[in-house]
């Protein structure tokens, strides 16, 4: 006799397999990528970012991020400057401002605008990355600016801290793998 359940639970554990495997190559492949090419990104893709942004995890499900998308190139050179030069913010077709939403102290204090917000745009940004790359996208997590010159650059209101900026495009470059830790020294397994 056909056991459903049996053959229902061995295709999800094949799809779950797959899908494990899939996204650690996706993890291990991605790379920081600061030369683009001079070619657009499609419209579905950006859109598939947003939806990666909006779906990361936050703390109380406050979601204490906002992302701004430019891809208008003055704008972009604008960045430059308080990024300390690094011209590749200008040479992808997109950069996304990732900025922590401060009124989150409302609901945790000081623990919320220290820690909680910035988690928050952190594991977007990580959703991001991950996404671009499984997209054969490439970015570059920009954490080196000063926050009051970006702030001033897209008018931001005075309770959105940016937090990183992350140009977006198609790779000119395929950077080799850098060291990691070796995972006795990375980790500490307590039974």
């Amino acid at each position: 006799m056909y056991n459903f359940a049996l053959a229902l639970e061995t295709i999800v554990s094949i799809l779950f397999g797959y899908m494990n495997t899939n996204l650690l190559e996706i993890i291990k492949k991605r790379r920081s990528v600061r030369r683009f090419m001079d070619r657009e990104l499609p419209e579905e893709m950006v859109n598939e970012l947003v939806e990666a942004l909006i779906w990361a995890p936050s703390a109380g499900n406050l979601q204490s991020r906002r992302f701004y998308f430019i891809r208008n190139r003055q704008l972009r050179d604008d960045l430059v400057v308080p990024a300390w030069g690094q011209n590749f913010i200008a040479e992808a077709p997109l950069a996304v401002v990732a900025c922590a939403d401060m009124r989150i102290s409302a609901h945790y204090g000081d623990r919320g605008t220290d820690l909680y917000a910035l988690q928050d745009v952190a594991a977007s940004v990580q959703n991001l990355l991950l996404l671009a790359c499984s997209h054969g996208l490439a970015t570059v997590w920009v954490g080196a600016f000063d926050e009051q010159g970006v702030a001033q650059a897209l008018g931001l209101p005075e309770y959105l801290r940016p937090v990183a900026i992350v140009p977006v495009g198609y790779p000119a470059e395929q950077p080799r793998a850098p060291r990691r830790l070796s995972h006795d020294k990375a980790v500490v397994f307590i039974d």
